[in-house]
């Protein structure tokens, strides 16, 4: 066993480490090692709290962690990036549900009951708080899960006095933390159980509250949650690593989620009391689109991309799905060889996840010196030959800036059409995630080329060769 003088200084080291890896995760050049700093620090923690003092059942808990292990590597090597954000809103849903086990283990436990006094009610309030905010996260996180698989509708759902209804929740269970932490006994579990179903009531309708195009923040948003919740559960055992862990996870999650809102200029409190999506500048009548959509084939693109000296490609969710980022790095280093200036423009909340883009490429072995964020490249914009828009839609939207009855309204996008020529790169017409039409389509400067974004880009790359 570890004895408890070896078990803090471990935990203190793992700390450093996860500390680390946040600060390393900042920038793309050192994000392989932020994630080797926080897988040593997760294995040195593991380790420290189950050859700790008093800890039993160690077969128990070992063939547990290799189940979960192995179950944990067939889903990250089964799941394509494109379903990552799934996977990441699932996962957070775990951490809400073991913050309610944890919770309700805890105020179960017969040490608990032994507890008088300020002691006593201290640790009732953590474990409520826990409970609360663990099924919060963890039917939010199933309903973002829903919204981004396709199960549940992207719009989001909004009905008058929605929010005095959540008002009227949340004051329903501050009155129940009262009661049970009144409650003699195991007597508050009746308190506990009302309040874990509203709390989880009010994670649904938060989330359904939120417009799929908002999606990202709200996976952002529900990390946070998710380490409040384990923050919460390291209160309620008494670990100072868990209670450490969490509050990284939790406020860095916070901090990314306010950073993204100002990039789409939306309010953070509009995130956490839901309905995000609603965009409430948008006001009066839908704008009429006018202009004409035309088409343009491979060689043409290939002759245009021959005769520019500037391209920005501006990827999205479709450059996602078709796996396209590998063909569009061959198509980049053959123009780069040409003389041609080609560089990446990145919107903070392209594809459906925080740095979803980014991740692509870098998987891709582009260079991270031609990616830049939508605010670096925007100026540069007007005086481009070439805008190539591959898959994405809402974040060059005109509308974004010019309808003021757009959901997207608003919001910061990147400036495509003020380029020479624009060539989107689409399968159809059809609207992006947040449902609503693109002008730019219509733009007399832009030509479509349809089609899958790997095909296309391979058949362009073959004119240019």
């Amino acid at each position: 066993m570890i004895v408890k003088e070896i078990q803090i200084a471990a935990y203190l080291f793992a700390s450093i480490l996860f500390i680390l890896s946040l600060g390393s995760l900042s920038s793309q050049e050192s994000a392989k090692r932020g994630v080797m700093y926080g897988i040593i620090g997760m294995l040195i923690a593991i380790l420290a709290t189950v050859m700790g003092a008093g800890v039993q059942g160690h077969a128990y808990i070992i063939s547990a962690i290799a189940v979960a292990s192995v179950i944990g590597i067939l889903l990250a090597r089964r799941v394509e990036m494109t379903s990552m954000p799934q996977l990441v809103a699932i996962l957070h849903s775990f951490v809400g549900l073991a913050a309610v086990l944890v919770g309700f283990g805890s105020y179960l436990d017969p040490k608990t009951q032994a507890l008088t006094g300020t002691e006593h009610t201290i640790h009732l309030v953590e474990v409520f708080i826990g409970i609360f905010i663990g099924a919060l996260t963890f039917t939010g996180s199933i309903i973002a899960w829903g919204k981004l698989e396709g199960k549940v509708r992207s719009k989001p759902l909004l009905y008058p006095g929605r929010h005095l209804v959540n008002i009227i929740l949340l004051v329903a269970c501050i009155v129940l933390g009262v009661l049970f932490a009144g409650a003699q006994l195991q007597d508050g579990l009746m308190y506990l159980y009302l309040m874990t179903a509203i709390s989880g009531f009010i994670g649904v309708m938060l989330v359904m509250a939120i417009g799929g195009a908002d999606m990202p923040v709200v996976v952002s948003m529900l990390n946070s949650y998710s380490g409040w919740a384990a923050s919460a559960a390291g209160f309620m055992l008494g670990n100072d690593l868990l209670i450490v862990t969490g509050a990284l996870v939790g406020s860095s999650g916070a901090i990314l989620s306010i950073i993204m809102c100002e990039a789409m200029n939306r309010s953070f409190f509009s995130v956490i009391l839901g309905g995000f999506g609603n965009a409430p500048a948008a006001t009066g009548e839908e704008k009429a689109i006018e202009g004409e959509v035309t088409a343009i084939n491979h060689e043409e693109v290939a002759q245009l991309l021959k005769e520019a000296k500037s391209l920005v490609i501006v990827p999205g969710y479709g450059m996602a799905v078709a796996k396209a980022q590998y063909p569009i790095f061959e198509m980049v280093q053959t123009l780069r060889k040409a003389g041609k200036k080609v560089r990446f423009a990145i919107h903070p909340v392209a594809g459906r996840l925080p740095g979803h883009m980014n991740v692509l490429l870098a998987e891709a072995n582009v260079p991270y010196d031609i990616v830049l964020e939508m605010d670096e490249i925007n100026d540069d914009l007007p005086d481009t030959d070439v805008v190539m828009v591959i898959g994405a839609n809402d974040v060059v939207n005109p509308g974004a800036q010019d309808d003021p009855s757009s959901p997207i309204y608003g919001m910061p996008v990147i400036e495509a059409w003020k380029a020479e020529k624009v060539i989107v790169m689409k399968r159809s017409m059809s609207v992006g995630y947040a449902g609503v039409e693109n002008p730019l389509f219509y733009k007399p400067n832009t030509e479509m080329l349809y089609g899958d974004a790997k095909e296309s880009v391979q058949k362009i790359l073959g004119f240019l060769r």
